[in-house]
């Protein structure tokens, strides 16, 4: 089973993290030809003090990743997971998913964007959190998946950019979105944390893929 807990070994500490995001953002900004239709969006002014990485599939599953002073969250929603509140009888998040995230990150679960009035709650199966000077990712301790299911919340589909930051993972996932061709050199260059050069550009950007 994959679960949130093994998503927290994997994940890098937050500051490798926000520069990965940061990267996945450029790149997909970098590759696609319509902003509308971008998976990964980084926002450095999301809030005050506050920067929000962005997932969202176009399918239904997306997540959030919220750099605060007082550490980070992320978010995740996988639409078809078993733990999802719109299928539970009572519209409720499942339990032990955000039942121990610190007060001080608690008000980020609260944000309108990933609140829905259906469900009267947050969009959510799957929660971390990692509060300013811990060393460790943290999740739900009480949470009981349901039994059966290897992907019960979703969180190894939602994260595996996040768990597995190697170049040619990267390559492979932008290639399935996009459906053309993406220079492995290029993705390491932007994963390095390098400028995005006119050169790069050009050989990321959907020109590249017409003949």
């Amino acid at each position: 089973m994959s679960t949130v807990h093994e998503t927290a070994a994997l994940l890098p500490d937050p500051a490798e993290l926000r520069v990965h995001l940061r990267a996945l953002a450029v790149l997909d900004a970098t590759i696609g030809d319509d902003p509308q239709f971008v998976e990964y969006v980084f926002d450095a002014d999301w809030g005050p003090d506050e920067e929000a990485a962005l997932m969202d599939n176009g399918s239904g599953d997306d997540f959030s990743v919220l750099f605060t002073p007082a550490g980070v969250l992320i978010r995740g929603f996988d639409h078809e997971s078993e733990m999802s509140p719109y299928g539970t009888d009572d519209k409720q998040v499942w339990p032990g998913v955000v039942d121990e995230v610190p007060v001080a990150l608690r008000p980020l679960l609260e944000d309108p964007a990933f609140h829905d009035e259906y469900i009267g709650d947050t969009r959510v199966t799957a929660c971390l959190w990692r509060e300013t000077g811990d060393t460790a990712w943290r999740a739900g301790s009480a949470i009981e998946f349901p039994a059966g299911n290897t992907h019960p919340d979703g969180s190894d589909h939602l994260f595996h950019l996040l768990t597995d930051r190697s170049p040619e993972t990267v390559q492979a996932h932008f290639e399935d979105y996009y459906e053309r061709p993406v220079p492995l050199d290029a993705v390491r260059h932007v994963l390095a944390g390098h400028p995005v050069t006119p050169a790069i550009a050009a050989a990321l950007g959907p020109a590249a893929g017409r003949e």
